[in-house]
Parts: C-alpha cells; sequence; structure tokens
C-alpha cells in the first residue's frame, strides 16, 4: 500500500536511509515498496537489493515536483517506463524544458495525481491518490465520481516525531527560512510514516476498488534489471569502437604493431608482449576501451595538447604502441597482470592526466563524439559537513551571524550550552552523512551504448557537464565503467613552459621526448640535493628531504622515491627501512633468497603493488593473475575481512605445502605483504610522476626564468606565489610589479625581467585586468594616469590599487601626487558620463607640494595589495640588523651542535606523534638557500608559531642520511618596522604586518613508526 516512499534521497525533504525504509516497511507488513524519490533515482539500485535481501518485492518511480509543488508520481510498470521518466526529467534538467501540469505519454508508467492537481480526463494509466484523512472528502460529487480511478496514497518520508522535526529543518534549509516562517505547503503530513498495512487497508474497507486499484498497480508492475555479474566481462559501456568486436581488434592490432615498430624497431621480446596483450584483450572483449581511449589522446595530440598517461594502464605495452602512455613496461619490468588480466572481469582503468586548461576541450570533444545521450560524469553525493551542519541548523533556529560564526568556526567543546545549542547539536548530529547535493565526480566520465538516460536522470551541475544521479560504485555495480579524465596543474606549467621558451628564445623543446631529462647530469645533481621548488609531485618539503636523504641521482631511485612517499607505505616503515638499506647496501641480508632475486632493486623491500605480484608468484607459487586478486583483496578499495582471510589461507596452503616452507616464514612474507599492499602505487603510476617531474626539472634547470613564470601563471603547486617569485630571483631574474603599459593579465618575461600579471593583484577585478591589457594592445601605449582613466572604465578604488602597486610608475610621478590626480579628475564620478565628462572638461594642470614618501613605504602598500613584498626582502623589514651567527650553506658542519639563526617562514606542517603533535617547519635564511626545522611538542608548548614572518631559532642540527634538520629548542618571533605610511596613526602603524604569510597544512594520519617498532628483517630468515 505504499506507493510512494522518499528516502533521504530526496535532498532537504526525506529522513530516511534506504536500509531504515526497507526495514520500516517490513515490519508494517509490506509485500511491496515503491520508491519515489523527489525528481530523482540516485537510490533505485540499492533499493532494489536492499528490498530483495527483506523478501519485500522492489518497485521504482519517480515523485515529479515542480518548484515544490506536487505534480504528480509516476511508477514505472518495468525498467524501460523508468527511462521514460528519466528522459523528461533530463530534458527539464539539462534543456531548460517546462514540467507540464500533467504526465506527458508515458508507455510503461503508471501515473498517481494528488488530490489538488486532477486533470479533467484520466488516461488508462493514470489514477488519483486518496489518502487516509481525506476519505471525507469523497462524499463531494465531483471526488465521487473518480472512486473508480482512485488509489490508496499513504506517503512516507519520516519515522519519529524527531525525524518530522528533522524534516522540517531540511526543509527550512531548503527554503532558506526560519523554522516559524514555514507554511504548510512547505512541509509534509504529519500522517507521512509507516503504520501496519493492515490498518492503511481497514481505513478503506468501504471502497473496495480503491484497494483493488492499489494492489493492481503493485501486482503488474515490475522492477527486473541485470545487474553486472561477478565474473563477466559483460558491461553497458559502448560496446565497439567501429561495428563489431572483429573490426575492432583488427584496428588495434593494426595500432598495436605500428606502434611497435615505431617504439622499437625490431625487437622480438616487445613483439611477443604484444602479441599476448592483444590476445587477453580480445577474449576479454575490450578492445573498445583501449580504442577509445586512443581515440581521445589522437584527438589531444592533433590540438597540440599534452597528457600523461599514468597509472596502471601504463603496464601495458600495448597503450605504449597506442601513445596512450609514454612508459615502457620492458624497461621498468612492468606486470600486464597487474592492469589486465583473465580474472579481471571490469575493463582495465587508463588515468589520463590533461592540463586543468586543455581539459575542457577533450570533454566537449567526447561529449559531442558520442552524442548528449550516450555520455554523462559520474555524480557524487555532497554530504553535510561539520560546519555547515551547525551554521545551516542554527540559521533555521533563528541564531544571529555572529553565534553561526562561533558555531562553525570553533570545536564542539567551546560551544555555548544554551537550549538553542542543545537542539542544534541534537539535530546537526542526525543529519551527519545526509546527502545535501548532487555533484559531479572529479574525473569519471560513463560512455553508454544505450542512451543513458535509461538508467539514470541527467542533472547539469554549474560546471557545464551533465552528470548522472548515481555515484560511480553504483554505476560499476550496474556495469557502467568510467574513463578517468583528469586535470593538474603540473602540465599546464610544463605546456606553457615550452610555449615560452619558444617565444622568448625560439627553440623548440620536445618535451615528450622523456629521455632528454633522464640522464642530464646537472638535472640529476639538483635532485640529489632537492633542489626541485615548482617541479610536479618532488617540491613539497617531504619530498625534497626524501630526494636528499637518498642523494637521488637517477631516474629509478626517483620512481621508487615516488611511491615510498606515499603516507601507506611511511606509514607501515618501509620507507624508513628503504632509505636506510639504500645508504647502508652492506648493513643489512637478504630475508630470502626469492626476495633478493625479485625485489634486488629495492633491497629486498616491497616497494611497488607489483613487489606483491612478484612475491605471491616466486614465493608463493601463485599464479601472476592470482597474485594480483591478492593484491586487489588487500587493496583500499576491495578490502573486506572475508576475501583477505581466503587469500591468506591459500597463501599460507600453497608456501606451505607446494613451496615447502615454514610456517613461520611463511607468516613474516604474509606480514610485509598485509602491512604493506593496500597503499602504495603501482610501479607504472610511479614511473609516469617520475617522467613529469623530470619534466618539470629539466625546464627548471636549463630554462629557469621560463619555467617559474609558468609555475607563477599555473598558480603554483605546493606553495604560495611569493615562493615561486623568491625560486625566480634566486636564478637571476629581477621583479617588477605590474605596469599598465607592459604587464598582462599574467606574469610575462622580457629578458631577466619578470613583470607580475594584474592576475596576483587581489583586489582587482578578472573583468578590468584584461582590459587593460586589450585596450593597450588596440590603441597604444597610455601616455598619462589622465589618458588611462579616460580609456579605462574605472572607479577611484581600483584606481588606488593600481597607483598603490605602482603601476603608473613610468610617468615619473610620485604615488601621492598621482592619488590626488586620480581623486580630482573623478570627483562626482558616474560611469554613464565618463566620456562627457572627461573629454569635454579637461582636467587642469594642478601645482602640487612635493609630497615626500619614506622608503619602505612601497614594501607596505605591496604587502598590502599582493601580500608580500616585492621592491625588498621580508628581512629588510625587520628592527634588527642581525641575520643569524649561521646559514644553510654551511649545516651540515654543524652535526649534533646548537645553532642560532634568523629565517623567515615559508610553510609548516602539522604531523601527528605518539606524544602529541607537532611541526615541520620550512625557512629561508638570508641569502635564500632553504632548510628544514622540527618541532617537537614540549617546544611548542612554551615556543609556538605566531604566524607568518621572520623567527630568531635556536635548535640543533640533525643530519640524516646527508639531509640537515634543526630541532628547535627556542624561537620568537621578529618584530618588523613600523608602517611608515601611518607615522602618525599609532592605531595602524602595526595592522599590515598580520598581512605576512604562511603556508600551513594539517595531516589527521596515524603516527609513524619508529625504527625499532618496523621489525624488518634485516637478516637472512632461519
Amino acid at each position: 500500500m505504499f506507493l510512494n516512499c522518499h528516502s533521504f534521497h530526496s535532498l532537504r525533504y526525506g529522513t530516511l536511509k534506504i536500509k531504515e525504509l526497507v526495514a520500516q516497511a517490513k515490519c508494517s507488513g509490506a509485500k511491496n515498496l515503491v520508491l519515489t524519490d523527489i525528481n530523482t533515482v540516485t537510490a533505485i539500485y540499492d533499493f532494489k537489493k536492499e528490498c530483495e535481501n527483506e523478501g519485500i518485492k522492489p518497485l521504482a518511480g519517480m515523485e515529479i515536483r515542480k518548484e515544490n509543488r506536487l505534480l504528480y508520481i509516476a511508477i514505472a510498470k518495468e525498467f524501460s517506463g523508468i527511462g521514460e521518466v528519466n528522459k523528461m526529467i533530463t530534458a527539464h534538467n539539462c534543456d531548460g524544458e517546462e514540467l507540464s501540469e500533467t504526465a506527458p505519454e508515458f508507455k510503461k508508467v503508471f501515473i498517481i495525481y494528488p488530490i489538488d492537481n486532477i486533470p479533467s480526463t484520466l488516461k488508462e494509466n493514470e489514477f488519483v491518490g486518496i489518502r487516509e484523512e481525506d476519505l471525507s472528502l469523497l462524499v463531494r460529487p465531483e471526488f465521487h465520481e473518480l472512486i473508480p480511478k482512485m488509489v490508496i496514497l499513504h506517503p512516507i518520508t519520516f519515522s519519529t516525531k524527531k525525524e518530522y522535526n528533522l524534516h522540517r529543518i531540511l526543509r527550512a534549509i531548503d527554503n532558506n527560512t526560519i523554522l516559524s516562517k514555514l507554511t504548510e505547503e512547505d512541509i509534509c503530513r504529519k500522517s507521512e510514516y509507516f503504520k501496519p498495512e493492515k490498518d492503511i487497508i481497514k481505513s478503506f474497507q468501504q471502497y473496495p476498488e480503491i484497494i483493488k486499484n492499489t494492489k493492481n498497480i503493485l501486482d503488474e508492475c515490475t522492477f527486473e534489471f541485470d545487474y553486472k555479474e561477478r565474473g563477466s566481462t559483460e558491461n553497458k559501456n559502448k560496446k565497439y569502437y567501429k561495428e563489431s568486436q572483429e573490426e575492432d581488434i583488427k584496428l588495434l592490432t593494426k595500432l598495436a604493431y605500428e606502434g611497435l615498430k615505431k617504439r622499437y624497431g625490431e625487437n622480438e621480446t616487445a613483439r611477443m608482449r604484444v602479441e599476448k596483450e592483444l590476445n587477453v584483450i580480445e577474449e576479454l572483449k575490450f578492445s573498445a576501451y583501449f580504442l577509445i581511449t586512443w581515440d581521445i589522446v589522437q584527438y589531444s595530440n592533433k590540438m597540440g595538447f599534452m597528457h600523461v598517461g599514468r597509472g596502471s594502464g601504463a603496464n601495458s605495452i600495448v597503450s605504449y604502441c597506442l601513445g596512450i602512455t609514454d612508459i615502457c613496461p620492458l624497461e621498468l619490468d612492468l606486470y600486464f597482470e597487474r592492469f589486465l588480466n583473465l580474472n579481471r572481469t571490469s575493463p582495465p582503468d587508463f588515468d589520463l592526466d590533461w592540463s586543468w586548461q586543455n581539459r575542457d576541450a577533450i570533454l566537449e570533444y567526447v561529449f559531442e563524439l558520442y552524442g548528449k545521450d550516450h555520455v554523462a560524469f559520474c555524480g557524487t553525493n555532497v554530504e553535510f559537513k561539520y560546519k555547515s551542519i551547525f551554521r545551516e541548523v542554527g540559521k533555521v533556529f533563528g541564531l544571529p551571524k555572529e553565534e553561526l560564526d562561533d558555531l562553525s568556526g570553533s570545536p564542539i567543546k567551546n560551544h555555548d550550552r544554551n537550549s538553542v545549542v542543545k537542539l542544534v547539536h541534537e539535530y546537526g548530529k542526525l543529519m551527519e552523512k545526509f546527502p545535501n547535493q548532487r555533484s559531479m565526480h572529479a574525473c569519471g566520465i560513463l560512455i553508454s551504448e544505450e542512451p543513458i538516460y535509461n538508467y539514470s536522470a541527467l542533472e547539469m551541475p554549474p560546471k557545464g557537464f551533465p552528470i548522472v544521479q548515481f555515484d560511480m560504485n553504483v554505476a560499476e555495480d550496474i556495469g557502467l565503467e568510467k574513463f578517468d579524465i583528469l586535470s593538474q596543474r603540473g602540465l599546464g606549467t610544463i605546456n606553457d613552459t615550452v610555449k615560452l621558451i619558444k617565444k622568448t628564445r625560439g627553440i623548440d623543446v620536445d618535451i615528450r621526448d622523456t629521455s632528454i631529462s633522464k640522464d642530464e647530469k646537472i638535472c640529476n645533481e639538483y635532485l640529489s640535493v632537492g633542489k626541485t621548488i615548482g617541479c610536479f609531485y618532488i617540491e613539497s618539503p617531504a619530498m625534497r628531504g626524501l630526494l636528499r636523504r637518498l642523494k637521488c641521482d637517477n631516474y629509478k631511485i626517483l620512481v621508487a622515491a615516488s611511491s615510498i612517499i606515499r603516507p601507506g607505505v611511511a606509514q607501515s616503515g618501509m620507507m624508513r627501512e628503504y632509505i636506510f638499506r639504500h645508504n647502508h647496501p652492506n648493513q643489512f641480508e637478504y630475508f630470502h633468497p626469492v626476495f633478493e632475486e625479485n625485489l634486488k632493486e629495492t633491497y629486498g623491500i616491497m616497494v611497488y603493488q607489483e613487489d606483491v605480484i612478484k612475491i605471491a608468484q616466486y614465493f608463493g607459487g601463485l599464479s601472476h593473475a592470482d597474485g594480483d586478486i591478492l593484491r586487489r583483496a588487500m587493496s583500499g578499495k576491495e578490502r573486506s575481512i572475508q576475501k583477505l582471510n581466503e587469500v591468506k589461507a591459500n597463501f599460507f596452503k600453497s608456501c606451505m605445502e607446494d613451496q615447502g616452507h615454514s610456517h613461520e616464514l611463511t607468516a613474516e612474507a604474509f606480514r610485509q605483504i598485509e602491512s604493506f599492499a593496500g597503499y602504495s602505487f603501482c610501479k607504472a603510476h610511479s614511473a609516469s610522476y617520475a617522467v613529469e617531474s623530470y619534466q618539470s626539472l629539466y625546464l627548471k634547470v636549463y630554462y629557469p626564468l621560463e619555467f617559474m613564470v609558468s609555475v607563477i601563471n599555473n598558480q603554483g603547486g605546493f606553495y604560495r606565489t611569493e615562493v615561486y617569485i623568491h625560486e625566480a630571483r634566486m636564478s637571476g631574474a629581477i621583479v617588477q610589479n605590474p605596469c599598465v603599459n607592459t604587464s598582462e593579465f599574467q606574469t610575462i618575461l622580457k629578458g631577466k625581467e619578470i613583470y607580475l600579471g594584474f592576475m596576483v593583484l587581489q583586489s582587482l577585478e578578472t573583468k578590468i585586468a584584461q582590459i587593460i591589457s586589450e585596450e593597450r594592445e588596440n590603441n597604444g601605449d597610455y601616455k598619462s594616469l589622465e589618458d588611462f582613466i579616460r580609456r579605462i572604465p574605472i572607479g577611484i578604488e581600483t584606481i588606488q590599487i593600481l597607483i598603490f602597486i605602482g603601476a603608473f610608475r613610468f610617468t615619473g610621478k610620485q604615488k601621492n601626487e598621482l592619488l590626488v590626480e586620480a581623486r580630482l579628475m573623478l570627483i562626482n564620478f558616474k560611469p554613464e558620463n565618463r566620456n562627457l565628462m572627461l573629454i569635454e572638461e579637461p582636467v587642469q594642470d594642478y601645482k602640487l607640494p612635493e609630497l615626500k614618501r619614506e622608503y619602505f613605504e612601497d614594501a607596505f602598500d605591496e604587502l598590502e595589495i599582493i601580500g608580500f613584498p616585492v621592491s625588498c626582502s621580508p628581512f629588510d623589514l625587520l628592527e634588527t640588523k642581525y641575520r643569524g651567527s649561521v646559514f644553510v650553506k654551511d649545516l651540515l658542519k654543524f652535526h649534533k651542535r646548537q645553532v642560532k639563526m634568523l629565517a623567515y617562514l615559508i610553510s609548516r606542517k602539522h604531523v601527528p606523534t605518539k606524544k602529541g603533535a607537532m611541526f615541520f617547519g620550512t625557512w629561508i635564511d638570508v641569502n635564500g638557500d632553504y632548510f628544514d626545522t622540527a618541532h617537537f611538542p614540549d617546544s611548542l608548548k612554551e615556543y609556538d608559531f605566531q604566524g607568518g614572518g621572520c623567527y630568531l631559532l635556536l635548535g640543533t642540527v640533525e643530519v640524516d642520511y646527508h639531509f640537515p634538520t634543526l630541532t628547535i629548542h627556542k624561537m620568537a618571533k621578529m618584530p618588523m618596522i613600523a608602517d611608515p605610511r601611518y607615522a602618525y596613526d599609532e592605531q595602524k602603524r602595526y595592522d599590515a604586518h598580520r598581512l605576512v604569510r604562511e603556508d600551513v597544512s594539517m595531516t589527521s594520519r596515524k603516527p609513524y613508526p619508529q625504527a625499532h617498532e618496523i621489525g624488518l628483517p634485516r637478516q637472512k630468515f632461519s
């Protein structure tokens, strides 16, 4: 009798999770249940499974609402009916088509109208829903005559009084109002909860026709759907790239052998590997997946875009020959089975990266090629989060902004405990994990064989590409496998650098030739000392420290470093052990000969996911494919106790019975696998990252100014813009503030001069910033401030920003004088009178008194406008002339000795330890060289960070494998000079000091193990 059930996927309306909804239906005696969430089918697939688990017949539909007004309820007679409704809602969501008051001509859908929206005539498939509390209306003639077309309508929205209150809160949030202003139309009725089905039928016993109609709908409808079967390679993706499987494998084979010749020439090992892979691809019917990906890459190459194919796809020599990836699997001994094997039932996973500037063009190509009816992004549910819950719930209770800020910005323990805040906590806790809105998956695209609305209605989020209403897990469950099209700023930096080198030097750099940077002597020197600021993946303090500890001076060590830096690998202790063995290759023995034979490159330590497969095969006697099953069973994605126990039993049986290993030896090998397998990179992924890191480093070494300009324009990476400007200076650049006659929106390079772009001016509108350079290009340089004001639609606030940053220094006039001129010109200014006022009434030539400026006024202007000084160093702004007793260049000489240093704070990272929180700091000294500090909990209690700026540091130098760190005992933030712009205003003299920035990153992981806790044997196991 429940034809109209809402889950919490009826956003900001329903209160029941799917599991709760079905469990309550079972308790009420329901044998059939219809899920009709508002304008969505998000949960129908999970709902079907849950119902079948509970012995209830699931049915699917949708409640159609327009601006919160119920139009009708649509219930699918069979699965195709869901597609009909989805198509209609998709047209509304994506094309702006109006929802009509009455249902369109559906073929396989029942329609139920509410009593306040009954059409003049009812079609055969259309009914009117009557609620139990509205039965008294049936005495009225207009309703009485409709009894033969009526069904029982008992909507479900909540289950308890508290949940009813929660529903009201959700409705208030949705309507952006307070609870007291909700109307009856805004909320559900108080009867919308489960009650025994027999009681509902009893209420309608006078109207057997209504009961019969309701039962008929429930009996006639079905929800038959083929989920992806375990072990099957069949899916709902686009089946063929050409017209058939035969044509696809023929084309794939042709392309693979053409690429083989280009990549390898005559190479029998490579040819045999290609042949083997093609056989597996054909047997698994995955040719279309390869060809669709190849086609996207071909388009990218044609457009001159740069891409990186990474992830396990780089384990395939076919993908290498097709140009999807640039990692040679033979060079790095990469297993194809890690990517694809006969036990794998889902398509292979290509992770393709483009520059953040080019990704949308790639997406547009895919959507246009396969059609909007067949392509969509995976959706994802954005849940109510901690801060937003307190703010949203507090708002509907009428709390003022100050209290809302306090609730959302401070820990719960600090919250006021008044009655309203208690209610906010109580209902906020109920809302945890509730979906708040649907959004776009970061990279997952679905390309389906049938129209995609057969499975889901589509929505159009602000980013402009349609999304399905379910997430990637449901997509995989029903057999829609995603293509990953990602973006990153690192590729944008490389691409822009190559273009800039061509523009400034006339040199064509073939950055895709990966050999140019793998064996460059100077690149390797930079790498070994961690001189990698700005370089993709290898610029963070932790990574630069690792590179120095390893004295990393070649590609293969970099590949390993890219994997062991991962939190899970470090968490297992493998990173610390790898560093020890790399630096002391003679101070350990291999655990077992198999580990020496197969993991010699990494000193017997599992560094890559492929290492699990190697050990499973050569130590445990399992096949490659079974080794990959073991790896996946332990991975974060597929981890389960049951599966882990199964593979563990299989591993122990094979090791002890077939290989003759002792139980102790087997247990230790499995312990190492278990501690490592789920949280690492596959080797191909690390190799892809390493190649891109080397490409960045090559450009940084040989074209440092072009590289740093591109880093700035791509909005950096790990650090703020100030750090990259410092790096440019260290490479010989002369950095200039924006100038209206030279600068562009982005930062530009002229010889050795870097002119900062208007984009660094935080308060300048992007539109104005772009107009300045466009107008100059079209009509020549600006002759004066007056000429600029005549040509640019600009107000006094914006003019002041440009004057104070020095953008009119070409005039030769001081800022004070320019400011007075601007104010006189723009007095009583109205935008519509710009040309009239300025052309017909020329500005008088005022004689102004000479206005002197203090030397450091410019620095404070810069600090206020762009966040850091450009015309001087942060050290120049200190009251003290002391610059430290020891400098970075000499730190290695001071191992275990106490030193005093003066340094400027770049960044700090929070790190959990067993004794409490500690921080690692990154600093520069007065010479501009970087160093790192360690701040332990005891030191932080008395000497904590006080924000951005320069500090006096007292600490002991600890050199850990070539990498010096200063362990801090005491530190004090050094006072800056007073702001000379406010020499006569005591209150404002120190305001700008608070604008000095630092980068802070927080982590919530468990503490890494100490050396004695790792327990990895350094002797042969006996």
